[in-house]
């Protein structure tokens, strides 16, 4: 009976892989430093690296909150992301925010990685269908997210900026726009700036925490 109960234990306790906790960590120990040279340590304050790094926790804990709160935040972003690069690739402009996807200057290793756009989502739903789906992400993550914002806007680069690095991110988190090159021209900034603080829990996280509350289990 004890042994039993050890059994159940240790299997609740091991619901992901070892496999997968590896191959992702060996990822992110290429990823981290390769970012880091190539990119700046700013390049960590957009959504999906900050995703990134939680996913990592959240893989070797098995937290369910942490895995809950990236899947909230990045799912319908990077469902974008990947709409644009497919456009991109086809000749077609849709936003511009995959464009240095297609960047000659940055090498094809490097433009590599970031194609964990494409795989990061598929990845978080499994997890959350895993390990189940805490209700609380919305909260904390939308908290995450308005400091985010709030930091790029005021503290980092803004579209056009020349930086001693010709690499290093501008405009992250897209708070002055979508593209690189110059702000957006639709509303004054400060409008920008309420409408992302606004617009991104209720049009972003919002549904996807119904989604995944719905079809995938309550965390326990």
């Amino acid at each position: 009976m004890v042994a039993t109960m050890n059994t159940s234990e240790s299997a609740a306790k091991n619901r992901l892989p070892l496999w997968l906790k590896l191959a992702y960590t060996a990822f992110m120990a290429v990823l981290v430093p390769v970012y880091l040279i190539n990119y700046g340590p700013t390049n960590f304050l957009y959504f999906c690296d900050v995703a990134l790094l939680v996913t990592l926790v959240a893989v070797w804990r098995e937290n369910a909150l942490l895995a809950s709160m990236a899947a909230v935040g990045i799912l319908l972003p990077q469902f974008f992301w990947c709409l644009d690069f497919a456009a991109n690739a086809v000749g077609f402009k849709l936003s511009g925010m995959t464009d240095y996807m297609f960047d000659p200057t940055r090498s094809l290793f490097l433009r590599g990685l970031s194609l964990f756009h494409g795989w990061l989502p598929f990845l978080l739903v499994f997890l959350v269908a895993r390990l189940g789906y805490d209700r609380r992400a919305i909260a904390l993550w939308s908290l995450v997210g308005a400091a985010l914002i709030l930091t790029c806007f005021f503290l980092m680069p803004g579209p056009g900026a020349k930086l001693a690095n010709p690499h290093a991110p501008v405009n992250i988190n897209y708070v002055r726009g979508l593209g690189e090159t110059a702000a957006q021209t639709w509303m004054p900034e400060w409008a920008w700036l309420a409408l992302m603080l606004i617009g991104m829990p209720l049009l972003i996280f919002t549904p996807t925490h119904f989604a995944l509350r719905k079809f995938c289990p309550r965390a326990c």
